[in-house]
């Protein structure tokens, strides 16, 4: 019998947490205790905030559903595991749709991992290759676990940092937020020893060093750090201005498309419009707009509209049968 009530509860809360529906006799025994004591648990667990339900029947059953918001999840080992190692994957990877809050959430998990299931979680990941992989340069996921912990706790974060030509250098900096471009992550920062904020590619980044202590918040110069990386790029490099019309609503294009490449808006016809600047090769931009999965057309520049037409002939033509082929 478990005498135990916070490691009773605990158990308890990981049972229900399964998708299923738990007869009150089934979980008294589990727990080794009394249907009363269950009752009372569960009567515990709803003060805590679990939406548990219980349904009315011969023997009674219990089963968490949906609340107004999600309380805290009780995993066991084999999960805590599959869940880091499939959020330490994509991150390393720059995967696009892995954004902040996943690895805000990877930071969070890594933070409390016991010793022996991080050691797991390491191992897992150096045994295991992807099949595919973007185009982007591969990152430590502790980078951007340690960035991750001082964006969310206002922590100063100190780094070595390589520049385009190799030139290294030493960074002091106030962590503002990690932006993903889907090829690429980067932190904005406010630069203390230059006084003034920079972005930095995460890809350049070693030995980040969370130092403890704490700062207010600045407020940046552009309303969002997507925004501020966006103009960021443009000075650096050479750029274009594209247009794209897409049949297909701005929402729905907004969530496909990267935040830093503009704001696409509603046409009134049913579609919308894409405007922006871009310092990528056009190659990847007509990629990337094909892959929205909508019609769309390109309305300039002329590079742009060419690179399209030369990849829908090259898809076309790769679809085609090959007369001499075998047929299948």
């Amino acid at each position: 019998m478990t005498t135990d009530t916070p490691a009773r509860l605990l158990q308890l809360l990981s049972l229900l947490q399964t998708p299923r529906e738990w007869p009150g006799g089934e979980l008294a025994d589990r727990l080794r205790v009394s249907r009363r004591t269950v009752r009372r648990d569960i009567d515990r667990l709803r003060e805590l905030g679990y939406p548990v339900q219980a349904t009315k029947g011969a023997d009674g059953g219990y089963r968490l559903v949906a609340g107004k918001a999600m309380p805290p999840l009780v995993l066991d080992d084999e999960e805590a595991v599959a869940i880091a190692v499939g959020l330490r994957a994509g991150a390393g990877h720059a995967v696009e749709g892995v954004e902040e809050a996943s690895v805000r959430a990877l930071a969070k998990l890594e933070q409390v991992l016991p010793a022996r299931l991080r050691h797991r979680v390491s191992t897992l990941q150096a045994a295991t290759t992807p099949l595919t992989s973007g185009d982007g340069p591969r990152i430590a996921p502790e980078t951007l676990t340690v960035m991750a912990s001082t964006v969310a706790g206002h922590e100063r974060l100190r780094f070595a940092y390589r520049d385009k030509d190799g030139g290294e250098s030493r960074r002091l900096t106030e962590p503002h937020r990690l932006v993903s471009t889907g090829r690429r992550w980067y932190l904005v920062a406010y630069d203390l020893d230059r006084a003034d904020w920079r972005t930095f590619r995460v890809d350049r980044v070693s030995e980040p060093f969370a130092t403890g202590v704490r700062f207010a918040p600045r407020e940046l110069p552009t309303g969002s750090a997507a925004e501020y990386l966006r103009r960021s790029i443009q000075r650096r490099q050479e750029t274009y201005e594209f247009a794209v019309r897409f049949a297909a609503p701005a929402e729905q294009i907004a969530m496909r498309m990267p935040a830093w490449l503009g704001v696409p808006e509603d046409d009134g016809e049913g579609g919308c419009v894409l405007q922006g600047t871009s310092g990528d090769p056009v190659e990847w931009l007509a990629v990337r707009l094909a892959m929205t999965g909508y019609e769309f057309t390109v309305r300039g520049p002329g590079e742009l509209v060419e690179c399209v037409r030369e990849l829908g002939g090259r898809l076309s033509r790769a679809a085609e049968t090959d007369p001499g082929s075998p047929r299948r």
